[in-house]
């Protein structure tokens, strides 16, 4: 098993605990004092790209990423010629930067498609409760950062306040903040999704969306997700709102309705409640059957209005990804997002975490495999997100390049929602009177923030580049989340543009899988990408071998 280290010397970073490959803490707390990579990015920005105290130091790789199979396993190509998708001005005249690389990328066909500033999305932001109260800051940083941002599963099920009667929703006010807090800030690119899960399905939430906002939100249907192969789970402690969500007909466990449940948990010994969703399809036998379903779901979704359709699957094995592609193809589905095991932003069983499913690279180079198939048919491929393990911009590059041309965005979960944890936690101690509405932990800043200043306009890198984008006025009310937000996407938007335009590729469009190369056999055996040393080996040969004049 590979051992990640806890501390980068050169970025002055550390792990508070176990760090996974994407460099965040296997268990990411929202107090959380720093400080990790990601976790700082927030507040130095772009800075962090580089060594610590340039002019007294020098610095060098560890360089151990040929071990195992893994993204950490994969290299970056650069080449020394070429700029494709470049400014042909500029190009012809020699003076192009990696400035000029354009982050901006599409999903959907003509008639239904979704411009992106940065080719970065939201994992699914559900029932959990720290999506909850954390939300102002997501959704108003994935607005002000022109990407899509995902409202996950069972919201609606979960409000004290909604009203459902018959299978139908009257009322859910906490579907419509989320919704209206993104657009608030939104400004043309990116969007918000709402998923479907099977409560969300019988309880009419794609319906009460049509009727409320109509098309301009993107429905998602549901399969699943890298955390766990079962339905959504959350974990409450009040016994009374245990046998609401009872009521609503969750599987609470244990049953709270039990009276000897009650009385453990009076007397201390039960202090809480998983509510656990059905699971899917459990009806259904054979794949065709599951395929015809599927149809006929996306074909009732169109029907009361819905023009962008797209289906979310978690790391199941190959048949459920081979249909995954071939149905949202030919659905002619905005996208399809395929979220490799490893991830969980909510309560997934831990154990399951850890063993169950097909860890994101194996995943996404299948995925590369079976869509060539597809196109190769002569069917158009849907436009695809990968998600699983990704919080930097190396691996950002080497996701879009091992399924490229077919990805058009990278999903991140956690790596998404530290910057909101952080700018809340920062909000809370210099506006105390925002402490609760903006659930912040901390009472005094920590030496991590403090060392940067006193103040949102010291501590953040990013804040005058995000009151340029909102004005001086909503700058008052802006979330330090959302700051917190642009300030690390923008640091991961400018390594992504470095290595792009290292590899002359100055469009999302641009980038093919003879970008990277496999650092070890096995991983050339499982993506079909060639060995370091034998990636462009002929054409060097050629090189050797030609005459000169």
């Amino acid at each position: 098993m590979i051992q990640w280290s806890k501390s980068n010397d050169v970025l002055a970073t550390v792990n508070r605990g176990n760090p996974a490959e994407s460099g965040l803490c296997t268990l990411c707390r929202a107090d959380c004092a720093g400080k990790c990579e990601t976790w700082l990015s927030c507040l130095k920005g772009r800075e962090l790209m580089y060594p610590r105290d340039f002019g007294t130091i020098t610095s060098g790789s560890a360089n151990v990423t040929s071990l195992g199979l893994g993204y950490h396993a994969l290299r970056i190509q650069g080449y020394n010629y070429g700029a494709e998708g470049a400014p042909a001005e500029a190009a012809g005249k020699g003076d192009v930067l990696f400035t000029d690389v354009s982050l901006e990328t599409s999903f959907g066909r003509a008639d239904q498609g979704t411009k992106c500033r940065l080719p970065f999305m939201t994992g699914a932001l559900g029932s959990t409760f720290i999506a909850a109260k954390y939300w102002e800051s997501f959704a108003a940083g994935c607005a002000i950062c022109g990407i899509p941002i995902v409202v996950g599963e069972n919201v609606v099920g979960i409000d004290k306040e909604a009203v459902i009667k018959n299978g139908r929703i009257s009322k859910a006010p906490e579907l419509e903040r989320r919704i209206n807090t993104y657009y608030k800030y939104y400004d043309g690119m990116g969007g918000i999704i709402v998923q479907l899960n099977v409560e969300d399905s019988r309880n009419g939430v794609a319906e009460y969306v049509m009727e409320k906002f109509g098309d301009k939100v993107i429905i998602e249907l549901k399969w699943g997700q890298g955390a766990k192969d079962i339905g959504g789970e959350i974990q409450v402690t009040d016994i009374n709102y245990a046998k609401f969500l009872k009521e609503r007909g969750y599987l609470l466990d244990p049953d709270p309705t039990l009276p000897e449940v009650e009385a453990g948990y009076k007397s201390g010994s039960v202090h809480a409640f998983a509510r656990h969703s059905r699971l899917g399809y459990t009806n259904l036998r054979s794949a065709d059957q599951v395929m015809e379903e599927f149809m006929n779901s996306v074909g009732y979704l169109r029907k009361i209005g819905f023009k962008r359709i797209s289906l979310k699957t978690g790391s199941y094995g190959m048949e459920a990804l081979a249909m995954a592609l071939r149905l949202a193809s030919e659905a002619r589905l905005a996208l399809l997002t395929i979220d490799g095991s490893g991830g969980g932003t909510g309560m997934s069983p831990w154990d399951m975490m850890e063993q169950w499913g097909v860890p994101s690279l194996l995943l996404h180079a299948k995925t590369y495999e079976y869509a060539r198939i597809l196109a190769d048919k002569g069917i158009d491929v849907v436009d695809l997100a990968l998600a699983g393990g990704f919080a930097r911009s190396s691996a950002i590059f080497k996701g879009l390049a091992l399924s490229a041309p077919f990805v058009k965005l990278i999903c991140m979960g956690r790596a998404m929602m530290i910057p909101g944890f952080l700018g809340a936690n920062i909000e809370g101690v210099l506006k105390p009177a925002n402490k609760a509405k903006v659930n912040g932990n901390w009472d005094s800043l920590p030496k991590s923030v403090s060392e940067f200043g006193s103040t949102a306009e010291e501590i953040f890198a990013g804040y005058r580049n995000v009151e340029k984008i909102v004005g001086k006025q909503a700058m008052t009310e802006l979330p330090f989340g959302a700051i917190a937000m642009w300030t690390c996407l923008d640091k991961l938007g400018a390594g992504l543009q470095q290595f792009m335009a290292g590899a002359r590729r100055f469009g999302i469009n641009e980038i093919r899988r003879s970008d990277i190369a496999s650092a070890n056999r096995e991983m050339e055996r499982e993506t079909g990408i060639p060995f370091l040393t034998e990636a462009q080996d002929e054409a060097a040969k050629a090189i050797l071998n030609k005459a000169r004049k």
